[in-house]
Order: structure tokens, then C-alpha cells, then sequence
């Protein structure tokens, strides 16, 4: 069985695996947009984790997915260089900061860049003048490439790229532990929900898709910061 999953459920993915106990199963990560467009250009594929409806959606519409369904949810939060954060910061005040830099994925390739970007419409006017301010870091086709096993907000503050990085929540957990990064929760109804989303895409990818459905299934994903 060939998968492909959106990069963001690659720190979850070796769990699910061996829960799911099938050795004969290859597996690759990327912006769930790229992956949509080599399946459409016709990468052998059995099953596809997006992490939204949409990139699933457009493969059953085209005939190319037996079934989609949606599998787990996740939010956005913000990650910043703890030296930046001055007392009374909040997530609104860091992204309207006129010293601090933005950075997101890219939207249209990735899931998340498009989630940031309805962030900044929630926002308002203050969103219009982060979007303006903010640069794709990742995630793009000519975006920097990240080191295997990095987690792309620690990368790029690390390396000078941006003070302040949109990402998912489902990292909070590891990148609170570093001790040069400030974590802050980004509040409802501005956070946008982020549904994930699979495409089964023939008989080989049925019996993973009723698993990732499955009781066992959804702990772990809860363990790695899912919903």
C-alpha cells in the first residue's frame, strides 16, 4: 500500500502504523496540495491524508476516490522568539507588532498557509496589515526546504528567517519544551478549525481508511495533539 500524508501528520503517522500492524506499506509526506497535484498527475496512490476537505474532495469529484472522509481536527497558534515577547503581549499584539516578522506556509500548496490566511480575514482590518506584512517560509514549491525531523517554526526562528511563525497546534506540546520559543494560544472564533481529510483511492487504502476511523485510531491522534 503507497500513502500519501500531509507533513504535519508525519510525528503521528509512526504510531498509527504500528497500531495498524501492515508492514507492506510505503509512505510520504508533503504540503497535502503538492501531494493532490501527483496524484493528479498520476503518482501511484492507494490513500491520501490531507489535512483539509478540500484536496480529498477534488480527487473524488474527478473520479480518481473511492471515498473521503474527514478524521481529525486541529487549530493554528502562534510560536515566537521568547526574547521578542514583552510583558502584556498577547496573540494579537505580536501580529500587529510593526518590529516583528511574520511567517506562514504557503497557501494553495499547504493546508495551513490557506487556514492562516482565514485567520487574517477573522482579524479584520488588523489582519489585512499582518497579511500584507507576512512571508511564505515553507511549504511552497520554492520554498525553503526543511531539515528531516525539524519542526518548522524552531527552524526559521533559529535561523534568523521570522520572529514569528503561524503554524499548527499540534506541535505546542514539543515546541514549548524549547526553551527560546514563546507558544501562544490563538482564541476562538478567530482561530479557523482545521479538518483533516482522507481520499481512498483503491481496494488497498480500504481497510487503512477503517482503521483511521477507528476508536484506537482517534486516541492516538488525541495523544499527538488532535482533535
Amino acid at each position: 500500500m503507497r500513502i500519501l500524508a500531509a507533513g504535519s501528520l508525519r510525528a503521528v503517522w509512526q504510531s498509527l502504523m504500528a497500531c495498524f500492524q501492515e508492514k507492506d506499506v510505503l509512505c510520504d509526506f508533503g504540503p497535502a496540495g503538492l501531494l493532490r497535484e501527483r496524484i493528479e498527475a498520476g503518482e501511484p496512490c492507494d490513500f491520501f491524508a490531507s489535512a483539509n476537505m478540500a484536496h480529498p474532495q477534488a480527487l473524488l469529484d474527478a473520479g480518481r476516490a473511492q471515498s473521503v472522509a474527514p478524521f481529525a481536527t486541529n487549530r493554528l497558534c502562534l510560536t515566537v522568539r521568547a526574547d521578542a515577547v514583552r510583558e502584556g503581549d498577547d496573540w494579537l499584539s505580536l501580529l500587529t507588532r510593526p518590529d516583528l516578522r511574520i511567517g506562514t506556509s504557503t497557501a494553495g500548496c499547504d493546508p495551513s498557509g490557506d487556514y492562516t490566511q482565514q485567520l487574517f480575514s477573522r482579524m479584520g482590518d488588523a489582519g489585512t496589515r499582518a497579511r500584507e506584512r507576512a512571508v511564505a517560509l515553507v511549504g511552497g514549491r520554492d520554498t525553503l526546504p526543511l531539515p528531516a525531523g525539524s519542526l518548522a517554526a524552531e527552524w526559521l526562528i533559529s535561523n534568523d528567517d521570522t520572529d514569528v511563525f503561524i503554524g499548527y497546534a499540534s506541535y505546542a506540546p514539543r515546541l514549548r519544551l524549547i526553551e527560546t520559543l514563546t507558544v501562544v494560544e490563538i482564541p476562538e472564533p478567530y482561530n479557523p478549525v482545521a479538518e483533516y481529510g482522507f481520499a481512498c483511492l483503491s481496494d488497498k487504502g480500504k481497510p487503512f481508511a477503517d482503521f483511521l476511523l477507528s476508536p484506537e485510531a482517534r486516541l492516538i491522534l488525541c495523544q499527538h495533539g488532535f482533535a
